[in-house]
């Protein structure tokens, strides 16, 4: 049973970083967004290539601000109720496992 644990806290911690990581880069993508970058320059590139899909499913979703962008804002709020919700969850059943509790054989 110690091993389904270590999975699952494992697990819940590295989708914790991936995450964090994916947050730190929508925020900077939003604030390159502010200074009108060199759209050649390669990491404005990456920095879109790796943000677009996600935001622009959040844009057709949303009603039009009058050129405010929201969309960094909702995906922000939705990876921290994931961190929150599902990587506490996951860490919580990992951490229970591992000491027996909850009714775990």
């Amino acid at each position: 049973m110690f091993v389904a644990a270590n999975f699952l806290i494992a697990l819940g911690k590295i989708l914790d970083l991936i995450l964090t990581i994916y947050m730190y880069i929508i925020i900077a993508r939003a604030l390159v967004s502010w200074v009108n970058p060199d759209p050649y320059n390669p990491i404005v590139n990456f920095l879109y290539r790796i943000t677009e899909p996600v935001l622009s499913q959040v844009k057709k979703r949303l009603p039009s601000m009058g050129g405010l962008d929201l969309s960094p804002l909702i995906v922000l709020l939705v990876i921290f109720f994931l961190q929150k919700f599902l990587i506490a969850s996951i860490l919580d059943q990992g951490y229970r496992m591992k000491l027996n509790i909850g009714g775990f054989p």
